[in-house]
């Protein structure tokens, strides 16, 4: 017989190479230095941030179904490649003073490596926590949250000690040993398994069996009313937060007056509250489920950005972004375990994959659309108050669903009576 590997340990596998590839958020690190170094601009340097960000999604979309085939060893491994050698290319651009070859290295290569790592262990980890898919998800998701928290120093430390090209060379190879490691004990259960314990409280009535609304293909998935739903959920929710993350330091300083010392430490706290709100909202969602999760996520974040541009108040102000950034982590979190629940688990690797294609999107709208703002008026409030009435059309999509998934389960329910109050 062979032994069953332990899923805590496959949980940990996933978080470190989310870990890994989480540091992109850490990308600022290397801003001043690459402009002290070749005089380059803020926007040539953030190209760089944006490009890994579009492959990722491009990424996530196409290797989908490599990740489905070829299971998640084979598919960290193929994450590690192209990140290691992303990041350890980005030095040799360095050396060469070439912005076009960070843009190839760093960007185009190790967005791949990103998107691929990404989804990876993810489809992996709902299989191995039947009973608890959101919290299963959000442990991984939460290590790429925390990741420029746990980066950051590391990279600043490193550009002082051995330079901007020997730090990407050191990075690169930690984060291929890391992703190696983790990616050799990632491994699917086998087929019918059940966590401990679990089929017993099945049979009590203790816990409710996951009942998956469908089981789909990805190419079916995407046809479905319920998918381009998800995707427009999950694009507004990252626009608007992956632009407050973009703008943090100066929207701070200019909305409550504070210095620059004051507002990076608020940074640092918004990249704590950005990992706490993956594990915390996607375990919530467990208890609440994932329709009436992402609702309440559009609900607060309307009533924030609303209010955001004319507070003054300090505490409050801060209490606010930490409420946003959650929400944006949570969202992350969230999405393949609500994925699971509409689709199944046959290939959600795939269809999440093909989901985060919102994500690319949002990284390039977001954040120019706030800049482009602050340009044009010379404030930044004018679109947190545009975000506001985004979050409302969200909170409109997520009744939609509702209703979608009410619709199905109704035409199920004399199929298989079980399903009611399986979902949302």
């Amino acid at each position: 017989m062979k032994k069953t590997k332990n899923r805590w340990l496959i949980a940990l596998s996933a978080v470190g190479i989310h870990i890994s590839i989480g540091s992109v958020y850490a990308w600022s690190n290397f801003t001043t230095p690459l402009k002290d170094l070749f005089g380059w601009s803020d926007s040539e340097v953030a190209m760089t941030f944006s490009i890994a960000i579009l492959f990722l999604g491009l990424s996530a979309a196409f290797l989908g179904h490599f990740v489905e085939k070829h299971g998640p060893r084979k598919a960290g491994l193929l994450a590690a490649v192209f990140f290691g050698v992303g990041v350890v290319g980005a030095g040799l651009a360095v050396t060469l003073g070439s912005k076009y070859l960070l843009y190839f290295f760093y960007g185009a290569l190790g967005g791949i490596g990103l998107g691929v790592g990404y989804i990876a262990p993810v489809s992996t980890l709902v299989k191995w926590f039947p009973d608890r898919r959101g919290l299963a998800t959000g442990l991984a998701i939460m290590g790429f949250g925390f990741a420029a928290a746990i980066s950051s120093p590391v990279m600043n430390a490193l550009i002082v000690a051995v330079g901007v090209a020997n730090t990407f060379y050191i990075l690169g190879i930690a984060y291929f040993v890391i992703m190696l490691l983790s990616s050799l004990y990632l491994e699917k259960p086998e087929e019918g398994w059940l966590p401990e314990g679990y089929k017993e409280k099945l049979n009590s009535g203790k816990t409710k069996p996951n009942m998956d609304l469908t089981q789909l293909m990805a190419n079916e998935a995407v046809k479905t009313k319920r998918f381009w739903f998800l995707w427009l959920m999950l694009f507004i929710n990252v626009t608007c937060g992956i632009a407050i993350l973009a703008v943090a330091k100066p929207l701070a300083m200019e909305s409550i007056g504070i210095d620059m010392t004051a507002a990076a430490a608020l940074v640092g706290a918004i990249g704590v509250f950005n990992g706490l709100g993956r594990i915390g909202w996607a375990s919530f969602s467990d208890i609440i489920g994932r329709p009436a999760t992402y609702t309440t996520f559009f609900v607060l974040q309307m009533v924030i950005f609303f209010f955001l541009p004319d507070v003054s108040i300090k505490w409050l102000f801060v209490g606010m972004m930490i409420i946003v950034i959650s929400c944006y982590g949570g969202g992350f979190s969230s999405i393949p375990a609500f994925i699971g629940d509409l689709f199944g688990t046959k290939q959600l690797g795939a269809i999440h994959g093909y989901i985060l294609t919102a994500w690319a999107a949002a990284g390039l709208v977001g954040p120019l659309f706030a800049a482009w703002i602050k340009d044009t008026t010379g404030s930044y409030s004018g679109s947190l108050t545009f975000f506001s009435g985004l979050f409302v059309i969200a909170f409109v999509i997520s009744l939609l669903i509702r209703l979608d998934i009410k619709k199905l389960k109704q035409s199920k329910m004399v199929a298989n009576p079980s399903l009611e109050n399986q979902v949302g």
